[in-house]
């Protein structure tokens, strides 16, 4: 199914609410993502343990299925630590969760999600082998080193992108990729606190929360990016997080939504 939130209508809106009817939260069959839906998969999200956004996507439908939260799965108690050590409110950064991150930070088969850069793996040989290594991988393996992005796969194939570039240098291809919910990439190891990017990656193994975890030691670590989100300066936040061509996509728009909506639902609840 899609991820549907507030407003959505349709035959699969209506599943989600048979769906809701069957796990025992009441809402009226009517194909239309009403209050009454958000707030019944909010009160889910919460009796569950998941971050509580009014929004079903894939970590929902699990606990509707499973009846139990994936322990890998974000919290509303993660957030609520990141927004304590950034020091910002727990509003912003469900807008950020919400808006900057991949929805579900792991593939079906438990690997967090990548995204394999070749033009990063050709910078990466250069800094860590030489330029004489990084020029000869693009030579022999043009596909995972290269000055130019792209080749991008998707998905678990990512993983075979990865593990073609790990025969060159197996340091230098985790270091090329991005991981996890927010996809930080690996080569920041160093300056977010981590003891080598082998430690980097072992922890995106473990869960969300380390995800997360890396998101909040990245922004922390960028004092203009810190200094946006703090003052919810979406576009400057936006351009530094997602860079120069973050309007294509109206990051800064969407985080401004997202966060006026979270803001006024905490003002709603106390």
């Amino acid at each position: 199914m899609n991820i549907l939130r507030f407003n959505d209508h349709g035959a699969e809106v209506g599943l989600l609410q048979q769906r809701l009817v069957r796990a025992g939260y009441p809402v009226d069959v009517s194909h239309l993502y009403d209050e009454q839906t958000e707030r019944a998969v909010q009160t889910l999200q919460a009796a569950a343990g998941l971050v509580v956004d009014g929004i079903a996507g894939p970590k929902t439908y699990r606990v509707l299925a499973s009846g139990q939260r994936d322990p890998k799965h974000l919290t509303d108690a993660d957030l609520v630590r990141a927004a304590d050590t950034l020091g910002v409110s727990v509003a912003c950064v469900r807008a950020v969760n919400e808006v900057e991150s991949r929805g579900v930070g792991f593939l079906d088969d438990g690997r967090p999600k990548i995204l394999f850069e070749r033009h990063v793996m050709y910078q990466r040989l250069g800094v860590n082998l030489g330029m004489n290594a990084a020029v000869a991988g693009a030579k022999q393996n043009p596909s995972v080193v290269n000055p130019k992005r792209g080749g991008y796969q998707g998905g678990a194939a990512e993983y075979v992108r990865l593990d073609t570039a790990a025969r060159i240098d197996a340091a230098s291809a985790y270091e090329s990729a991005s991981w996890g919910a927010f996809q930080i990439m690996a080569y920041h190891w160093k300056r977010l606190g981590y003891a080598n990017v082998d430690d980097f990656v072992s922890r995106m193994e473990l869960g969300e929360a380390e995800h997360l975890d890396a998101f909040v030691r990245y922004v922390a670590a960028d004092k203009k990016l810190l200094a946006a989100l703090r003052g919810r300066k979406w576009a400057a936040f936006a351009e530094g997080y997602n860079g120069s061509e973050f309007a294509i996509n109206l990051y800064d728009v969407k985080l401004d939504r997202a966060y006026t909506k979270y803001a006024g639902a905490g003002k709603a609840a106390a």
